[in-house]
């Protein structure tokens, strides 16, 4: 186990740093730092050289050039026991830099910042950070790397007891070097792509690197191996309940999307199951929103996930919890509506930080043979001044008032996908089949199954009729109005159906295919 005899520190994420420091120069170890990693190190007390001082040469252009030297790459790099490279180091007095401890200037975080200046994101492009951990890395079998101040304690353990560190040990922190590296230029690129563009463009190359958040118990099916990468918890806190599975966060992210088309209206509840809607619903309380919700089908929300828009206050706790669910997702959850929920030891309770759909503004999808599908993500809203009535009949502001709501809902079921829904609730729901038409039976079926009545719903379909059947089998289940895309070449033969039955129709223009 080659000792560690020198380290170089340069962090811009500071915690735990001064402890590990102490712990290199009780074991002897020479420090060397720059600029405000130095100031923090001898401001505790510790010996620590500046890497001018070591290089020979000054820091300079505002600190751009200060670690980009032959003595710091080179005692990095060069291999430890080959001859030539050791006589090469000692002819220019190149010394041996045994550990590298870099975390990389805040880009993400900047770039994260509302209204941030290119100027101010292209400053925190860091240059020598990235290219010591290569080095560093590339030359694993002699030096350590740490990129996360996370290893600190298992790094600092195995000095302690050995003067070093493991191969082992020295590997897995160089293959954690490269997945941040990938991950920090993916993010200068995406940043730049949209500042150069001036919005959301297809990335020339796709570089996807996210951290491990945890393994999960397994797949979709018990046989397939599982994990969880990325930001997730930035956006979900989990408050109760055991952990998540590979389905659960399927179905919570996409439980998110759709109640986040509801934030600032009013009281919304909706329920999914395996992604897809099975009932939405509004009130003048949470718990008038389920009522409404829950009454479009009493089944599949058993083992489903629920998501509101406000606040989960206990008189719709006690509502919920007196049929199995999964997961329950909301922007917080009252103190006494927790007490009732964790009664359920195995009920996962997530505090819902933002608009997690927001976010990120497009969909990647791997399709097998090594390749990728990106696409910007469906946020396209649609409002009244959108809508544009193409039958004689003008719908009532009831009927207009439903349009809206299925709208914001419809986008969110798998195609096809047809939805009845009344002003404030789902009325039936069709989803995923191979025709419009089977949608809609399916959908007619489980309002029936309910005990709903479909006399003066809405009929939401995410793409156009294109067959008046459709149109006239929404109508002869009792819809009086009827909202869709347009754009089929049959659409006059479904305008010509929708008069002769008195059914308002509007088309938007938009397609909200789902796959």
């Amino acid at each position: 186990m080659p000792r560690i005899q020198r380290a170089l520190l340069s962090v811009s994420d500071k915690s735990g740093l001064i402890d590990f420091a102490r712990v290199l120069a009780a074991a002897g170890v020479e420090l060397l730092s720059t600029g405000g990693t130095a100031k923090a190190i001898r401001d505790a007390g510790l010996a620590v050289k500046d890497i001018s001082e070591h290089t020979g040469f000054p820091e300079m252009l505002d600190g751009r050039v200060k670690t980009l030297h032959p003595k710091v790459h080179g005692g990095l790099l060069y291999l430890r026991g080959n001859a030539d490279h050791e006589s090469t180091a000692a002819a220019h007095g190149i010394t041996p830099i045994d550990l590298v401890v870099v975390n990389l200037y805040p880009f993400e975080a900047t770039v994260a910042k509302p209204g941030v200046l290119l100027r101010d994101a292209i400053e925190n492009i860091d240059i020598g950070g990235p290219s010591m951990l290569r080095s560093a890395a590339k030359n694993h079998e002699s030096v350590t790397v740490i990129v996360d101040p996370s290893d600190y304690v298992q790094v600092a353990e195995q000095i302690r007891s050995e003067g070093g560190t493991t191969l082992e040990l020295r590997r897995t922190l160089a293959a954690k070097v490269y997945a941040r590296t990938a991950a920090y230029d993916s993010a200068i690129a995406a940043h730049l792509s949209r500042e150069f563009s001036g919005g959301v463009v297809p990335p020339p190359a796709l570089a996807v690197s996210a951290p491990l958040v945890q393994p999960l118990r397994y797949g979709e099916n018990p046989h397939q191996k599982a994990a969880l990468y990325g930001k997730f918890r930035d956006h979900f806190l989990q408050l109760h309940g055991k952990e998540l599975s590979y389905n659960n966060i399927l179905d919570l992210t996409a439980a998110a999307a759709l109640i986040g088309e509801f934030t600032g209206a009013e009281p919304t509840l909706a329920i999914l199951k395996h992604t897809n809607p099975c009932g939405v619903g509004q009130g003048t309380t949470l718990a008038e929103a389920w009522d409404r919700a829950f009454a479009t089908d009493r089944q599949a929300p058993f083992g489903g996930i629920i998501a509101v828009n406000r606040t989960l206050d206990v008189a719709c706790a006690r509502q919920i919890a007196e049929i199995f669910s999964e997961v329950i997702i909301a922007p917080d959850f009252a103190p006494d509506a927790l007490e009732v929920l964790r009664q359920k030891k195995n009920l996962r309770l997530l505090r819902v930080i933002g608009n997690p759909a927001a976010v990120v503004p497009h969909d990647i999808r791997s399709v097998g043979a090594e390749s990728f599908l990106w696409q910007e993500r469906d946020q396209k809203g649609t409002t009244e001044a959108d809508l544009r009535v193409v039958t004689r009949r003008s719908p009532t502001p009831e009927e207009l008032r439903a349009m809206l709501f299925g709208w914001r809902v419809v986008k969110h079921l798998k195609s096809n996908a047809i939805l009845y829904c009344g002003a404030d609730r789902t009325l039936g729901v069709g989803a995923g089949q191979m025709s419009r038409v089977d949608s809609s039976r399916i959908a007619v079926w489980k309002a029936g199954e309910a005990g709903l009545s479909l006399r003066g719903s809405v009929v939401c379909s995410d793409a156009f009729f294109p067959f008046a059947d459709g149109l006239v089998a929404a109508a002869e289940a009792g819809a009086t109005a009827a909202i869709q895309p347009g754009g089929s070449v049959r659409d006059a033969e479904v305008i010509q159906a929708a008069d002769e039955r008195g059914v308002a129709m509007v088309f938007t223009g938009v397609r909200h295919f789902r796959h």
